[in-house]
């Protein structure tokens, strides 16, 4: 199966939105508590700097939203998130989301990735990151409160592009 990455379109929403809330309902990797329906969902990607999608037979299996980590004279620095359909687990679509959102940043003029919030409980994702060279520059130890009500601690990665 062959995985592509491309820019979001208006009819991928409705699967996004379920890849979306999958992650959120789970409780253990976004911050988002409530699940977007149609019309936050239109609202939320539209917002972002990109939108990319992981598609496999014409199926939208994963998604990242990229857009700026800070304003001003920080507004160089990117964020991303990155959701995976959880039944495409370990088929390589998470490194084709992280690989293109890297390029696009880049080409959108942003000099830096950063992100604040991988919750170290998060195995595979911080595994990848590392893989495509992400540097673990710190910890906040209690900054994430998973769906269980445990506070757990939260990473924060960086990348020059």
């Amino acid at each position: 199966m062959d995985v592509q990455v491309r820019g979001y379109r208006p009819e991928d929403i409705p699967d996004m939105m379920g890849v979306w809330n999958t992650i959120v309902r789970r409780g253990m990797a976004f911050p988002q508590e409530e699940e977007l329906d149609l019309e936050s969902a239109t609202d939320f990607f539209a917002s972002q700097s990109h939108c990319g999608v992981a598609v496999m037979d014409d199926c939208v299996v994963g998604l990242y939203i990229l857009h700026p980590n800070n304003v001003g004279r920080c507004g160089h620095i990117s964020n991303a998130s990155y959701a995976v359909d959880p039944s495409m687990s370990n088929k390589g679509i998470g490194s084709a989301l992280v690989s293109d959102s890297l390029e696009v940043a880049a080409s959108l003029g942003f000099r830096i990735m950063q992100f604040n919030a991988v919750v170290q409980n998060n195995a595979s994702a911080i595994h990848l990151y590392e893989k495509m060279g992400f540097v673990r520059i710190g910890a906040v130890p209690g900054g994430f409160r998973s769906l269980d009500g445990e506070y757990r601690t939260i990473l924060l990665f960086y990348h020059e592009l």
